[in-house]
Order: structure tokens, then sequence, then C-alpha cells
């Protein structure tokens, strides 16, 4: 893929993801505001487009070890992984972290205001994700597989009962990006997930899960904004012709 300042960040990570890591390091997001060009993503950042572009073609030409292909993957199965690997990781680790935070408030809240508002944030993020995958794993990812089976069944389609994938699509869309949002004030609260040199071994503990929870969520969004809806959409169009 030739990547030029008209580029579209998203599209750019679903062809290679190895390019997110280039974004990640100078604060660009590719997944909840993927849908910008290379020249917008660099409007306010201490890079070029030029620069950025360098960058992005040196880690494509780099030896691929072990890498996942997720471009080349079914809709169903790419649903079956999302569900499998990041929902159960959200569910897994939220329960944990309620818990840390709520421990290093207490302590150091007194001399560490920001962190009751980490705490408040992650829990309004808590729930708004236990809903999000919910209505994921009812409403929308029944429907991708069953687009799937029609198509394999060479059946005739049939619009689900919230008519166009496009409806519960743009609800995700919007939603991921709230949550994007959220994850950026928490980043910049906890001076990107640094802990002050008086934090406990449970404080720096908390941070680096923190931190791991928004890189699991990056990556989460990115396969369902960049590839899963996208090959959705395009499937619904597919079987209606």
């Amino acid at each position: 893929m030739n990547v030029s300042n008209q580029t579209i960040v998203g599209e750019l990570v679903a062809h290679d993801y190895r390019t997110a890591a280039v974004f990640k390091q100078h604060g660009i997001d590719f997944c909840c505001k993927g849908n910008r060009t290379i020249t917008e993503v660099c409007d306010n950042k201490k890079v070029t487009d030029t620069t950025l572009i360098n960058q992005l073609n040196e880690v494509m030409q780099t030896q691929t070890d072990g890498q996942i292909d997720f471009k080349s993957w079914p809709i169903d199965l790419l649903a079956d992984y999302i569900e499998k690997r990041h929902h159960r990781y959200i569910i897994e680790k939220t329960p944990q972290l309620l818990q840390y935070l709520r421990k290093v408030a207490s302590v150091h809240g007194e001399h560490h205001p920001e962190l009751k508002e980490i705490e408040e944030h992650f829990k309004s993020s808590a729930a708004e994700l236990a809903m999000h995958m919910k209505k994921e794993e009812l409403i929308l990812f029944p429907a991708v597989r069953k687009m799937m089976q029609t198509k394999q069944n060479n059946q005739l389609h049939e619009n689900p009962h919230f008519g166009s994938v496009n409806n519960p699509i743009a609800m995700m869309m919007t939603e991921h990006e709230t949550e994007g949002d959220r994850f950026r004030t928490i980043a910049s609260l906890s001076n990107n997930y640094t802990p002050p040199a008086d934090g406990c071994n449970t404080y720096r503990v908390t941070y680096a899960l923190l931190q791991e929870f928004e890189n699991d969520l990056h990556a989460h969004i990115h396969l369902e904004n960049n590839l899963l809806f996208p090959k959705a959409i395009a499937l619904e169009k597919e079987l209606a012709v």
C-alpha cells in the first residue's frame, strides 16, 4: 500500500497493524478517529506529514514476524475473535482495576486528587462498556453471523428488525469515540500512566493495568471500526443486489 498525505489512517492500520505503533508514538488516534488523512492528523502535532510518512514506510518494510492478518478473516470469525478475546479481557480486568483504583484513591487521594477523577472516569467507562458489549453480542454480531450464513447458503437476505447494519454500527462508533475521549482524559490525568515518586507498588500496578487496558481497547476498537464494520456494510450491500 502506497502511503501519501491523503491516506486514511484507519485504512492504513487495517492494511498493516504495525503502523499503529508509529501513530501511538505521536499521540495520534488511529481507532476512534481513524477516518482522517495523514495531513489532518499531523495538524497540531509536532511531526510533519513527510516525517510521518517516512516512519510509516520504514515500519511497513520491516520483516513480519507472526503477525496475524486480520484483514483476510471472514467477518463472522472476526466477530468471534473480538468477543472471545477483547470482550472477555474487559470483563476480566474491570473488577480488578476498580478494586485497585478504589484502594489507591483512598490511600493517596489526599496528596494526589487526580486519582479520584481517574477512578470516576474508569467507573463510567466500565458501565458504558458493559452495555456497549451487550449490544454488540445480542444485536450486531448475530446480524453479522447471519449475513455470512446467508451468503454461504446462497439464501435470500432479509433485513433485521433494526433495518440496515449501518444503524447499530453508527451507534457503536459514536460510543467508541466517547471511550477514546475518556481514556485520553485518564492518560492526561495520570501523566501518561507515570506514577509519582511517592507511589506505592499498588499505585504502579494500577497505572500499568490502566495503560494495558487502554492499549487493548485501542486494538479492540481498531478491529471493529477499521475492519469488521466496513466488511459488514460491504457484505450487506452485496447481499442486497
